[in-house]
């Protein structure tokens, strides 16, 4: 269905499957204006088109028919992927502000625990962003891990993984400072 035969040179050539491309110049330009006018940002627009191209690849792998019109199927694909692009981004947004009230809130006093909470943050900020995310809202926001798993639509294992590895990177941090 989304394979065409094609034959080279002349006669007896050996008939070679070339891959089409499921959406024609128009049907792109559609899907493009379908993501922009959904909000998309133009850097992120290939991407949108591509995974236009890869659910309408997937639905003929998987042996569904191909649509009755490409071309309104892959406009709603792309309004959904607008609308999915838009729930990522106000997640990730009220993640920021959890995070952002979260460092506002004041410490001990005390020297021992500014220098174990200064010894802390330094170690927060030097873990990669996803590993920062699942340590701040596990131990500061008291998020049970399935609550960060649903909130930053990640499996439960990833945020386990992720926490492991970040507890590790900073435990080591704290005994080579001497910290702890």
């Amino acid at each position: 269905m989304l394979r065409r035969k094609a034959r080279r040179g002349g006669q007896g050539d050996a008939v070679l499957d070339v891959p089409d491309d499921p959406l024609d110049a128009a049907q792109e330009c559609r899907v493009r204006a379908v993501l922009a006018l959904g909000g998309v940002p133009q850097a992120d627009l290939p991407d949108g088109v591509q995974q236009v191209r890869l659910r309408l690849l997937e639905r003929a792998a998987k042996g569904y028919e191909a649509p009755r019109d490409v071309s309104a199927w892959a406009a709603v694909v792309a309004s959904n992927l607008a609308m999915d692009w838009h729930r990522a981004k106000r997640r990730q947004e009220r993640i920021g502000e959890r995070l952002a009230s979260l460092r506002q809130l004041e410490h001990p006093s005390g020297e021992d625990t500014s220098v174990l909470s200064l010894a802390v943050a330094q170690g927060l900020e030097e873990l990669p962003d996803a590993q920062r995310q699942v340590v701040v809202l596990r131990f500061f926001a008291d998020l049970p891990v399935s609550g960060i798993a649903r909130e930053l639509g990640i499996p439960e294992g990833t945020v386990k993984s992720r926490l492991h590895t970040a507890v590790r990177v900073l435990r080591a941090r704290l005994h080579e400072d001497e910290v702890v």
